[in-house]
């Protein structure tokens, strides 16, 4: 099979073969998998595998008839006919044995769709010449040089997009790494094609089967839902929804290939991201997982204290999604990984969290999650010692659903708030919840009833000893909101939430950066009082902690009495007294008991603000001040919340000297790390960023320098 070439083929390539020069390189195009098997079952847990596919082609094939062609059915996603296709529409992961099998793989697939193909680079080897790289496009891509226009040729380009972008792997073989299908123009029903072979042209006719050619195609296969799979169609897929198949992710037509192409380009542009694919024995999909290099260092910073959100699962959402949220240093929410399940079942449950400690490396100190039996069992065996409570912002939103129906339900809900929210000791929730059940009548209600059986994992009052790094939403009008909240509703599809996935994670990483470096670059925030404690902080904490941690500087004026209630050896107890605005507006008197010791320098307040927010409440403050303390006790400074925090973490967690072996995430993982440093180094100042931005092109020239050698 000869090449169709246009007058400007492969032009870079040519010049370089004839003149021996250096050619440009294009972007970096990379490669990157991982297969990561959990348990001793048949049933593997699949990130990326071979599966070796003989597609068989004549090199120059019969064009089937216009009649066969019209029957066939239109694919709204490659805007092909699906029916009597010969071949598989191109796509991100296929490979070839070289580039000869891939060329004419996409010329004879360009011939059955009816356009003509053109080589529009290539890519070769300083020393051996050997071909790496090349981009194989539409002939109607670009547009004629300003040189041409006046020649008396017809135009027929008109910048088609479509193209295959492809390089050699490690194997040697030939992988697609970048597809475009769509076409800017009408393609040909049939097509006799031009081509170029010595100098001269002539037209290009059928072969007989003698000329067939069989290419080994090497591509992971994934596939929505399959059932009846006819061995004699190639590559032809029979596809079903999946929703009647309660152990299928129910994928839509076109979501396998979306859910693929995406990891595969995420891959290439990110050599440590990482993906899980969980699939039966029909290779059919049931669970997947991924994580990026961001969410991986995130984890390694903010994984003591997680949120496992099954909302979008549990309140049928199109995208079946999994989220893992932590909190960084600014208090915000920042994603950890994500995950798409079949569906609320333990064993899915349970392969998820399997796969995120065996990745992530993380055993979180406290996990949060909505009310879930399989999620709650799955956790119960994965992370045994991990502290697992239930979400009260959920519990709370679903009042109006599970108790909207009681004929006197607004006394009923802010008899329950009352209960959840204003009671400070164990013996007033109970009081307060036997009132609530038996004034209203409502002591069959099942949803109360379980909710009370369950109570120590989610009422505030039972959770004092648990650390939530603000998490928990232990107050009125608080609540926790997914990760995703503005870009997935409940009807968007999963290939948008694909591409809202980046835009969300691109905002989030910005602001997060943003954030850093205004914590960094100010070393004073605004105080507004004169209390040793602002100051203290403010030199400290990043700006959106301090700014909540000065609420309660500034919340100590509402606290008008600190007194003494008991005194044992080093060991005192204040009653504070505060001001706080009630129902309909009225102020009212709480009182909060608080506990310290001087000897230590321990202090504990009865709201538990510390272990609920990670910084010490307006009563705690007032007993150290009552006491002549002028400076919080470090141990109420977590690192968490200081703004040299990754910084600090680093140095502690830094590793040392060359890893071992040949595994290239560990390297990833190494070099992010230290370069990391750098960045955050270098943002403090402009000469900071001089020296850095030198530095970093400096060690990238010297990196550049070793593959010119080879």
């Amino acid at each position: 099979m000869e090449r169709s070439e246009s007058v400007d083929e492969d032009v870079q390539a040519s010049e370089y073969l004839q003149n021996d020069e250096i050619l440009e390189r294009d972007d970096p195009m990379s490669d990157g998998g991982c297969t990561l098997r959990i348990g001793d079952d048949d049933e593997a847990l699949v990130c990326s595998s071979d599966h070796e596919i003989d597609v068989g082609f004549c090199q120059n094939q019969d064009r089937r008839s216009e009649d066969d062609a019209a029957t066939g059915e239109f694919d709204e996603q490659s805007g092909l006919l699906v029916e009597g296709k010969e071949f598989e529409a191109p796509a991100v992961g296929m490979e070839f044995d070289s580039y000869d099998d891939a060329y004419n793989y996409y010329n004879c697939y360009a011939t059955e769709v009816g356009f003509r193909v053109r080589v529009k680079n290539s890519w070769f080897k300083r020393r051996s010449k050997e071909k790496y790289g090349a981009v194989l496009c539409c002939s109607s891509q670009g547009f004629k040089r300003i040189n041409d226009v006046n020649r008396v040729r017809k135009e027929t380009r008109t910048g088609c997009p479509a193209m295959i972008r492809m390089r050699q792997v490690d194997s040697k073989r030939w992988r697609v790494i970048e597809v475009t299908l769509d076409h800017n123009h009408l393609l040909g029903s049939k097509l006799c094609k031009s081509v170029k072979r010595n100098g001269t042209k002539r037209k290009c006719v059928s072969s007989p089967v003698s000329d067939a050619k069989t290419v080994k195609l090497y591509r992971t296969r994934v596939m929505d839902t399959v059932d009846n799979v006819n061995p004699s169609l190639t590559l032809k897929k029979q596809f079903q929804n999946s929703a009647g198949s309660p152990d299928v992710l129910n994928l839509k037509k076109g979501d396998s290939a979306a859910i693929y192409n995406y990891f595969c380009r995420m891959q290439l542009t990110n050599p440590t991201f990482f993906y899980l694919m969980d699939v039966n024995d029909e290779g059919q999909l049931r669970n997947v997982f991924w994580a990026d290099a961001f969410s991986k260092v995130s984890c390694s910073y903010f994984g003591d204290v997680i949120f496992i959100d099954n909302s979008y699962i549990s309140g049928k959402f199109e995208v079946p999604l999994v989220t893992f949220t932590g909190v960084n240093h600014h208090g915000k929410t920042t994603l950890l990984s994500c995950g798409l399940l079949a569906g609320e079942k333990m064993e899915s449950y349970h392969w998820l969290l399997k796969v995120w400690l065996s990745v992530m490396k993380c055993s979180p100190q406290t996990i949060v999650t909505d009310r879930c039996k399989p999620l709650e069992a799955a956790i119960s065996q994965v992370f045994p010692g991990s502290h697992h409570r239930f979400s009260l912002t959920h519990i709370m939103r679903k009042i109006p659903e599970k108790l909207g129906g009681l004929h006197n339900y607004d006394g009923v809900r802010k008899a329950l708030t009352k209960a959840v929210y204003e009671t400070l000791k164990v013996v007033e929730f109970e009081a307060a919840w036997g009132f609530l059940v038996h004034n209203f009548g409502i002591v069959d209600n099942e949803w109360l009833r379980s909710l009370y059986e369950e109570r120590v994992k989610w009422a505030p009052v039972y959770l004092k000893d648990t650390f939530f790094a603000g998490i928990a939403a232990a107050h009125p009008g608080e609540t926790l909101n997914p990760f995703f909240e503005r870009y997935v509703h409940k009807q968007t599809p999963l290939k948008e939430f694909l591409d809202k996935y980046e835009l969300a994670l691109q905002k989030k990483h910005k602001e997060e950066t943003l954030s850093d470096m205004e914590s960094l670059n100010s070393n004073t925030a605004e105080l507004k009082t004169k209390c040793s404690f602002e100051s203290q902080l403010s030199r400290i904490y990043t700006r959106n902690m301090f700014k909540k941690f000065q609420v309660e500087v500034e919340e100590m004026y509402s606290c008008f009495s600190t007194t003494p209630l008991h005194v044992d050896g080093p060991l005192l107890i204040f009653l504070v007294k505060e001001r706080v605005v009630g129902e309909s507006n009225r102020r009212e008197i709480r009182d909060f008991e608080v506990l310290y010791n001087r000897s230590v320098g321990e202090v504990r307040c009865i709201c538990s603000c510390f272990n609920f927010y990670g910084y010490l409440c307006r009563h705690a403050l007032c007993v150290l001040n009552f006491n002549g303390v002028e400076e919080i006790p470090l141990r109420y400074i977590l690192p968490r919340w200081r703004k040299d925090y990754k910084r600090i973490h680093f140095a502690g967690n830094a590793l040392t000297g060359f890893v071992e072996g040949t595994d290239r995430v560990q390297w990833f993982d190494q070099l992010y790390k230290n370069a990391l440093q750098v960045v955050e180094e270098g943002s403090v100042s402009l000469d900071h960023y001089k020296v850095a931005m030198q530095a970093l092109q400096q060690s990238l020239d010297k990196v550049h320098s070793v593959e010119y050698k080879q």
